[in-house]
């Protein structure tokens, strides 16, 4: 079956379940629990450059832009 969204293919083959229950097995992304994609920024949401050292949970530009107010300081 090749469809030009998945969206029309969900809405013909939403009314049969046993053909949305295999599709569901083997095209529906599973449960992670280690990976890069189960670490992300509290702020923006992405998924580089994550700081988590001291629960900051932080990507590195947010970190530069709330350092100062939550207490860091810069050394020259």
């Amino acid at each position: 079956m090749s469809y030009s969204s998945p969206k029309k293919m969900l809405k013909q083959i939403g009314s049969k379940p046993a053909k949305m229950k295999k599709y569901n097995k083997y095209n529906v992304s599973k449960e992670r629990s280690t990976g890069k994609s189960l670490r992300k920024c509290e702020r923006c949401g992405n998924t580089r450059g994550i700081i988590n050292k001291y629960g900051l949970s932080l990507c590195r530009r947010c970190f530069r832009d709330i350092a100062t107010d939550i207490g860091f300081k810069k050394y020259d």
